[in-house]
């Protein structure tokens, strides 16, 4: 039985402009035509259509399909299989976006409630990228730490950012003076910098021991967003993200030995 392109069109789904690339790629020419030259599609032409659009769904290219149907018994398994490996890495992909985006809103649900002009003068320079913060959710969404951090955040009044904005003004102030007048990153006030820190970020967000500490400070150097969250761009001068990290480091080490800071606070 022979079929018109129109009819082939209506019952499988595709266009008559598709069925005629098809034919002018090589990839499924018609096996007849009629007496006016019209294309005419047989049962085996419908069975071959079959499989184009079934590798078509799966993600082929046209060029690979057109190469597993000239020898589909050594290639289609072959290429199957490449196929599924893309697939899953793709779902993989997918999911992974699925869970960002679900984050971001999160993130962005979980915001001061200050207008512009308010934000600008509690925060100043600091700015809180919505892209890192969204990662830094999925990197920590397990820790009760980063849930917990995330509801005393929400939690702060205006008056609250403000005082905790303000202690690390003065905080970066000294961490800029220690790194211009050359003091050690493993030297006592370097060290005491790293320290005062931690307190604070136990004190306003969620309890950071120095092993947690250390992991954060290790954003700094590869993650220019997460040390913008510490001190603004035009305020960073080359090597500090380093420093910094290396001062938080070597004031996890005096911990590790037994000489711990200042009881923490909240």
């Amino acid at each position: 039985m022979s079929y018109s392109v129109g009819q082939v069109s209506a019952f499988a789904g595709v266009t008559v402009r598709t069925l005629h690339h098809y034919d002018k790629a090589g990839l499924l020419s018609p096996g007849d035509r009629s007496h006016a030259g019209y294309r005419l599609y047989s049962d085996a032409d419908l069975v071959r259509l079959q499989q184009i659009l079934f590798y078509r769904e799966l993600g082929f290219p046209l060029d690979e399909i057109a190469a597993i149907l000239r020898d589909p018994l050594s290639n289609a398994v072959e290429h199957l299989r490449a196929r599924q490996r893309q697939l899953s890495e793709e779902i993989a992909r997918l999911q992974r976006l699925a869970e960002v985006a679900e984050r971001a809103i999160e993130v962005q649900q979980t915001g001061v409630p200050l207008t512009p002009r308010e934000r600008f003068d509690v925060f100043g320079e600091i700015t809180f990228d919505l892209s890192y913060a969204t990662e830094a959710e999925l990197k920590w969404a397990r820790s009760e730490g980063q849930r917990e951090s995330m509801a005393r955040a929400a939690a702060h009044t205006k008056d609250d950012w403000r005082q905790l904005m303000g202690e690390a003004a003065a905080w970066r102030a000294e961490l800029l003076a220690a790194f211009d007048e050359g003091e050690p990153y493993d030297g006592e006030r370097a060290m005491d910098l790293a320290e005062e820190h931690r307190l604070h970020i136990s004190r306003w967000f969620t309890s950071c021991p120095p092993d947690m500490h250390r992991r954060i400070a290790d954003d700094f150097g590869p993650d220019p967003r997460a040390f913008a969250l510490v001190v603004p761009s035009s305020q960073q001068r080359s090597g500090l993200a380093a420093y910094t990290c290396k001062a938080v480091h070597a004031n996890a080490a005096r911990h590790a030995v037994g000489r711990t800071g200042p009881e923490e606070t909240r």
